[in-house]
């Protein structure tokens, strides 16, 4: 009797091409919509961020540095008086300090240097009050916006209006289609991130002179936009 005797790579070109007829591929699914809804909220900013800063110069870079620091220390001293937990809170920022150059020779002949300052909170009128009584550094820029908690609340209640007008569509869907329901296939819910405002030129040109009395800062907060967005696919049912 004759033994047969097969090549190991004669098995391995059978097991990678199984004998019988390809699989049909899957058909795509029927009844499936492509839906989307918004929801949106205008609600007053809460919160209002003032940064004050200086910049000071001398040919002996120590005394540039001292002078920040003290700048810096008294306006802290007074901002401390008044800080509270999300009220009114203070940071210190950018502190920099880097040589000036001769126009010729590109020689070293003094030194420059900035510091920041801060304040930030939902009591508005305490910070504008705050900004008559910092006489060392002056206003670089003001802000509003919304804090964390408005913001938060204010999504929650966008969300759920946003959910209801989605559910609602697919509802209206299903039935236009002669389906008697349907059933969520994926769903993403997304919110903006208002940009932070910005005040009025009026109101920044008082704020670029240095203060020089108590008289507080005007602000008018002004309005802010948040939308919230809800798509997804629903699957149609009979």
């Amino acid at each position: 009797m004759q033994i047969m005797r097969f090549a190991p790579w004669a098995l391995a070109v059978a097991a990678v091409f199984p004998a019988g007829p390809a699989r049909a591929d899957t058909p795509p699914p029927s009844g499936v919509v492509n839906l989307g809804a918004s929801a949106s909220a205008d609600v007053t900013k809460d919160q209002l961020t003032v940064t004050f800063s200086t910049t000071k110069e001398s040919t002996d870079a120590a005394v540039v540095q001292s002078q920040l620091k003290q700048a810096i220390d008294a306006a802290l001293a007074e901002a401390k008086k008044v800080a509270r937990p999300g009220q009114l809170e203070v940071q210190t920022g950018n502190f920099s300090l880097y040589p000036r150059y001769a126009p010729k020779g590109g020689t070293i002949n003094g030194w420059q240097g900035t510091a920041e300052l801060t304040v930030e909170g939902r009591d508005m009128p305490a910070i504008g009050q705050l900004t008559g009584r910092i006489t060392t550094l002056t206003i670089a820029r003001v802000g509003t916006g919304l804090s964390r908690e408005l913001r938060e609340k204010t999504e929650a209640d966008a969300s759920t209006e946003a959910i209801a007008r989605f559910r609602a569509k697919a509802a209206d869907y299903a039935k236009a289609f002669g389906y008697t329901g349907y059933t969520v296939r994926e769903v993403s819910v997304n919110a903006n991130e208002p940009p932070p405002g910005i005040v009025r030129p009026m109101m920044m040109a008082k704020a670029a002179a240095a203060p020089t009395s108590d008289d507080a800062l005007p602000v008018e907060a002004g309005k802010s936009t948040v939308t919230v967005t809800v798509s997804g696919t629903i699957q149609l049912t009979r």
